[in-house]
């Protein structure tokens, strides 16, 4: 707490030279044990020395996904095995999986600021808080967990359970903060009205919603249908998850953790940096993180940043975050879906090529999920309906299993794709 107070009354120089030493620091770490952070910077003649301000940051190379995927499992780790206390694994964009770890004093950091982030949405120990998020967002289920209880306040873990279940637990319990996606939240709310429940019969006050922005008509409806007021956070799967920024209670843009990352606003198409309150696509590196650091990831998130003073004091940087992506990944309920990764699964369950296959983000009773097209040919056709039907249904289980979203397919006439 004392060193969050001292941070946020920094004048602008000495927060800039704070972040400047973290810099140096964890790019000396990342150099020294990264080959890959290594080759990077040799590739171009640079050392670690030669980033003397903020501003030098832009002369460093891009990380983006594929990175990580072709560095699977443990190659972009600084730190041997043994100092690893928690391994989280993601989707990636091929068929390897995004693996990240942390140090004891990586998850202490991410303690921290999700407890930051709830402060600032009014959990105190007198909460009872609820966390329901897919299986796809299960680490951040357990990183909400984690911050909440360094509060102090009472505890649901993430259960998957029907929206029933959920909503029986948020009244019996007397569920006062819960945390979901905005397809939850939208869905709860809805069911509510159906089921002839009035939000009078929940103790539910707060409303933390992630995963990815929520539609400013949604959220009144969310807000309005539950008696709630909501708060949003940003986060993304790669480091480790949930609260890289968070909203007060000005509701005037995210703040950014900038004790503990580096944003930039580039151009998505040529990677430039762009001018103060411009939008565009979200670069983070990582200032604290000793397990993992990114430097320059291309987030792929849609984004502004603004520095003006906020009302509630509080004198972090601030994020405008945008719904829509300036990459190809498909966000479905909070979880980050690349195409290349169904292509990959169906081509191994099914022997198709990405030709025959087209992929949207559908709704099913409020919920999001993902919809997959084939068209009919030779190779997917069967006399035996019953057997087709066996292998699109094997073909679901494994996107789900793999992706951790709900998916369908449907087979549809070759000329109608």
């Amino acid at each position: 707490m004392q060193a969050e107070a001292s941070f946020f009354t920094l004048l602008p120089d000495e927060k800039h030279q704070l972040q400047l030493e973290r810099l140096q620091s964890t790019l000396n770490r990342a150099y020294r044990h990264v080959p890959y952070h290594a080759n990077q910077l040799n590739d171009l003649g640079i050392e670690p020395a030669d980033i003397a301000t903020l501003a030098d940051l832009r002369r460093l190379p891009f990380m983006e996904r594929a990175d990580f995927s072709e560095h699977y499992p443990y190659d972009l780790f600084a730190v041997p095995l043994r100092d690893i206390v928690r391994i989280h694994t993601a989707p990636g964009t091929t068929r390897n999986p995004t693996v990240s770890g942390y140090t004891a004093q990586d998850r202490e950091h991410w303690r921290h600021m999700l407890s930051r982030a709830m402060r600032a949405a009014g959990i105190t120990p007198h909460d009872i808080l609820q966390i329901s998020l897919n299986p796809g967002l299960a680490n951040w289920g357990r990183d909400y967990k984690d911050g909440a209880e360094s509060l102090g306040a009472s505890v649901i873990p993430n259960t998957q359970l029907s929206i029933e279940k959920q909503l029986m637990v948020l009244r019996d319990y007397t569920t006062t903060a819960l945390i979901t996606t905005p397809a939850m939240a939208g869905h709860l709310a809805r069911h509510m009205t159906d089921s002839g429940m009035g939000p009078a019969a929940l103790s539910l006050k707060t409303l933390i919603i992630c995963g990815e922005s929520i539609d400013p008509d949604l959220r009144r409806t969310v807000e309005q249908g539950l008696h709630v007021r909501s708060w949003v956070h940003y986060g993304l799967s790669e480091v480790p998850g949930p609260a890289v920024a968070f909203e007060c209670e000005s509701h005037d843009g995210l703040h950014i953790n900038e004790d503990h990352f580096l944003p930039e606003i580039v151009d998505p198409e040529t990677g430039a940096p762009l001018p103060e309150g411009s939008a565009g696509e979200l670069v983070l590196t990582t200032l604290t993180t000793r397990a993992f650091p990114l430097i320059r990831f291309r987030t792929g998130d849609r984004a502004r940043i603004f520095k003006e003073a906020c009302a509630c004091g509080n004198t972090l940087a601030r994020l405008q975050w945008y719904p829509e992506r300036v990459d190809n990944i498909m966000n479905i309920d909070g979880v980050n879906v690349h195409g290349d990764q169904v292509h990959y699964h169906l081509e191994n369950t099914l022997s198709l090529a990405k030709e025959a296959i087209s992929l949207r983000v559908a709704r099913q009773e409020g919920r999001k999920l993902l919809e997959v097209f084939i068209r009919m040919n030779d190779t997917i056709f069967s006399d035996e309906i019953k057997e087709l039907e066996k292998l699109l249904r094997r073909a679901e289980a494994r996107l789900r299993e793999n992706l951790g979203v709900p998916a369908v397919i449907r087979l549809i006439e070759s000329g109608s794709m």
